[in-house]
């Protein structure tokens, strides 16, 4: 199968089920909403050393915000429902408390499953912080140097999908990076999906084990340009560079759905083939395979 001159390899991409939540952030202006999520989202790229996995869902217009304001929806994945909530309070309390004029809301308030946020936060208004109840939905009130932060007692859990992907194959480091630029570009707009890697992008793909015992995962020198010879067997013989785009989604049609975008995207006449990650189906139980998802779609 091809998509123009790009092969489209006949493999799958292996994922996994992680635990999600929805925040909701809003601001005074773009400014500070920006100064938010930039520090909210920091270092939350991979579960394998990051606290959880985080990135912006969409942006919000006043119109569609609790509070009227200027506002985003961040996703957020974990492998566990106490390491997500852990996770989520610990960001909210360090990136959003401490950002002017910022609130934060629920944005899963129907799920079942839910994990403390106000109700951690609030104590650092060491005793003069208030709760109120609107529409059957605690917030909290605590009193900052700006005024108030106002946040909502807890937030809804939900079952998701982390590690889908697709690998680049280009000839070029500058082709591979405008491929990867236009996959992510094109997976921005759809919800419930997000890449968390800085740009959307992955350099630095990583399979499971090491020959260090320490490590939990290691390059993916299958798809090292410079192992050519002594590994990089996955790459065609004209490739100078590859680049994974990883997506993280509520469910999995929202992942098929964004790796189709982004595979048709990302396709061109520098880009050789696009292929994806795989551990032999035994890292995740959700297998997306590229030529089906295109071929569906």
């Amino acid at each position: 199968m091809h998509i123009d001159s790009t092969w489209i390899v006949d493999t799958f991409a292996e994922a996994f089920r992680l635990r999600f939540t929805r925040l909701v952030v809003t601001a005074h202006d773009a400014h500070w909403l920006d100064a938010a999520v930039r520090a909210a989202c920091g270092y939350g790229t991979s579960v394998i050393g990051c606290d959880a996995e985080i990135g912006v869902e969409r942006m919000l217009a006043p119109a569609d915000t609790p509070d009227g304001r200027p506002g985003a929806a961040l996703l957020a994945f974990g492998f566990s429902t106490d390491a997500l909530g852990k996770a989520v309070a610990n960001r909210t309390a360090q990136c959003l408390l401490t950002c002017p004029s910022t609130a934060v809301f629920d944005g899963l308030p129907g799920a079942e499953e839910r994990v403390p946020l106000g109700s951690h936060v609030r104590f650092f208004g060491d005793g003069f912080e208030k709760s109120k109840v609107l529409d059957g939905r605690r917030f909290w009130r605590i009193p900052v140097m700006d005024g108030e932060f106002l946040i909502e007692e807890s937030v809804g859990v939900g079952k998701g999908v982390g590690g889908g992907n697709f690998i680049l194959q280009a000839r070029s480091l500058d082709a591979g990076l405008a491929a990867a630029r236009r996959a992510v570009a094109a997976i921005g707009p759809l919800a419930g999906v997000i890449t968390p890697f800085p740009g959307g992008v992955v350099r630095s793909g990583s399979k499971v084990g090491s020959r260090y015992a320490a490590l939990r995962a290691s390059t993916n020198d299958a798809f090292c340009p410079a192992l050519v010879g002594r590994a990089g067997g996955e790459l065609l013989p004209e490739v100078a560079c590859a680049l994974e785009i990883v997506i993280d989604g509520i469910d999995e049609a929202a992942v098929a759905a964004a790796m189709e975008a982004g595979l048709r995207a990302a396709a061109g006449s520098d880009v050789a083939a696009i292929s994806a990650g795989n551990y032999g189906g035994k890292l995740g139980k959700f297998h997306f395979h590229l030529r089906h998802i295109l071929g569906a779609a």
